[in-house]
């Protein structure tokens, strides 16, 4: 890394908030904004961003850094992509600045898809596609449409190619490892291609439709192969992410012709799931997005089941979804096609909280002539409201059954409170209250977290210390003070997230660094207060020092040496050195 002027220009020129939050969602407490960390398991908000300081850092799993580690960790940029990247956004000549091509063993895997989907796009364009492109014209898929999801062809009963491939020189076995030959002949043969993104949207994968009426699957997809593992992927995920920061809102469907026509209607902050499960590590790529999400699956019961489930994941994230339940069992892709942008936009903007449509499916198969089943459905529904957090949902909620069933609503609000003592207590039961494992910091480590702390945010404290010439005897800090002298007298002044930058190269220091950043710090400092620190560390130092003058006088059998170490000793007790 380069800790020089060029990256300290383009880190003072961005806002390390503006980066982060196009990235997950920010919500502003106090000075800080804070998040859901991306970098571990988090279901509440434990990364913290100062627009101050223009750094991170994650209080639970302690993830740090400025803006280009976060690119480099959540985009996996080098650096020199991210300051490229960054020195783009703000207008920064970066053209000085190298940037390898990555060469991964999955990078021929990656070619492969590029030139398979440009010979299928080509195919499509063809005399030979006209068939093909009538159909999607029919199907309402237009021109800009076919060009925005690289909508190509496969031609009938040949094996154009794989032979195109290996003339190429690739290999016919990754051919048949990645899912576009088989027994080194083509799989997918006269069907519309559809290519699957990954997130970053590299094409990794297909979906061949049929667009006649001959008696075959209507869909062939690509099996999973190295590159392409179902549960982490999101299609449109890359199209997705930029368009939620203007809508602040994701809709989720289930397949990708359902994305694909929705971008007709001018949506295009939408994923599909590419089937009706949520896996963890798609559940961890949504909350990226937004907290704000509209589930908008099939309308079928499958559809509506689907949504009851993912809903219940989404709880579990402490993330309270709505839900909009298309009617005549339509998806929304064949919503679109009859009822047009305005009908299908109205059901988006009057989604309904899950918790809403959880309550509906409760009342699917129950005989409400049956007293039994229509006092556990009402029971049901009054224990849903028990993990509701809005006093003003709950009783309207209360007052509907009441009304419907004709019922007291004091026998309903009694019932409630009932069920919420009992959970309160449950939940006093299951909280075990365990230790929390913490390395207890000596006065010494204290004060010189302090001090060090003050020289990365005061520069004048930076003078102070190396006039003072205090002796550390923990030579990880000692290299660190060092280090923060050396840098203020090179770059002329300093900032905690431009050290941040420089310091990358030593990887020795970076633990440290952390360390001091996670810390919870006094912020203003004195000329009195910082001498206050310093008496610490150098009565910590003169301890130290006795102590080892002490260890080796025991050892120590020339009676003249024995003296002059006692004495040595009489004089860091005196302050005399």
């Amino acid at each position: 890394m380069n800790g020089g002027t060029l990256s300290n220009l383009i880190r003072s020129k961005t806002d390390i908030v503006d980066i982060i939050g196009e990235r997950i969602p920010l919500v502003k407490r106090g000075k800080n904004f804070f998040g859901v960390c991306p970098f571990h398991d988090d279901t509440n908000p434990s990364m913290s961003v100062s627009r101050e300081k223009q750094i991170f850092t994650c209080f639970t799993c302690h993830h740090t850094g400025n803006v280009f580690t976060f690119l480099m960790d959540y985009d996996k940029m080098s650096f020199n992509e991210a300051l490229k990247y960054l020195g783009d956004r703000v207008g920064v000549d970066t053209k000085g600045v190298s940037i390898k091509q990555s060469n991964t063993k999955y990078s021929r895997f990656y070619e492969i898809y590029d030139l398979s989907v440009k010979y299928y796009q080509n195919n499509l364009l063809s005399s030979f596609g006209s068939n093909a492109r009538n159909y999607l014209e029919n199907r309402g898929i237009d021109k800009d449409t076919i060009k925005k999801f690289s909508i190509g062809l496969s031609l009938p009963n040949n094996n154009d190619l794989t032979e195109l491939l290996t003339k190429k020189k690739y290999d016919i076995e990754d051919l048949n490892k990645i899912g576009l030959s088989n027994n080194n002949f083509d799989i997918y043969k006269d069907r519309i291609m559809f290519p699957l993104f990954d997130i970053n949207g590299r094409v990794v994968a297909f979906s061949g439709r049929i667009y006649d009426n001959r008696d075959e699957s209507k869909y062939i997809n690509t099996k999973e192969t190295p590159i392409f593992i179902k549960g982490e992927q999101l299609y449109n995920y890359h199209i997705a992410k930029e368009e939620v920061r203007n809508s602040k809102y994701l809709i989720i469907m289930e397949g990708f012709m359902d994305v694909i026509r929705a971008s007709t209607i001018g949506l295009s902050n939408v994923i599909a799931l590419m089937g009706t499960a949520l896996t963890k590590e798609q559940m961890k790529l949504i909350k990226r997005l937004s907290n704000n999400i509209v589930l908008c699956l099939d309308g079928d019961k499958p559809g509506q089941s689907a949504s009851y489930k993912i809903g219940e994941e989404f709880l579990k994230e402490n993330i309270e979804v709505k839900v909009v339940s298309l009617p005549n069992n339509d998806d929304p892709d064949s919503f679109i096609l009859k009822e047009g942008k305005d009908k299908f936009l109205s059901y988006i903007e009057n989604a309904v909280n899950y918790s809403d449509f959880k309550i509906n499916m409760m009342k699917e198969d129950v005989n409400f002539n049956s007293d039994i089943e229509k006092a556990n459905y009402i029971n049901k529904v009054i224990e849903e409201l028990v993990s509701l957090n809005d006093e003003i949902r709950i009783e309207i909620i209360l007052k509907k059954l009441a009304k419907e069933f004709d019922l007291e609503y004091n026998t309903l609000g009694k019932r409630f409170q009932e069920l919420k003592d009992k959970s309160n207590v449950k939940k006093e039961q299951k909280v075990k209250i365990e230790p929390i494992k913490t390395t207890r910091k000596n006065k010494y480590n204290q004060a010189i977290e302090q001090v060090i702390y003050f020289m990365l945010t005061n520069e004048w404290v930076i003078t102070e210390v190396e006039k003072e010439r205090l002796l550390l005897p923990d030579e990880k800090f000692r290299i660190l003070v060092q280090e923060i002298i050396y840098y203020y007298k090179t770059f002329g002044s300093i900032n905690v997230a431009d050290f941040y930058t420089y310091v990358q190269e030593k990887k020795d220091l970076v633990p440290s660094v952390n360390d001091i950043l996670n810390g919870q710090y006094n912020e203003k400092v004195d000329r009195d207060t910082l001498f206050l620190y310093f008496g610490v560390i150098r009565d910590y130092s003169r301890k130290n020092q006795i102590k080892r003058l002490k260890e080796k006088m025991i050892n120590e059998i020339d009676p003249l040496e024995q003296a002059r170490l006692a004495d040595e000793i009489r004089k860091l007790r005196i302050g005399e050195v």
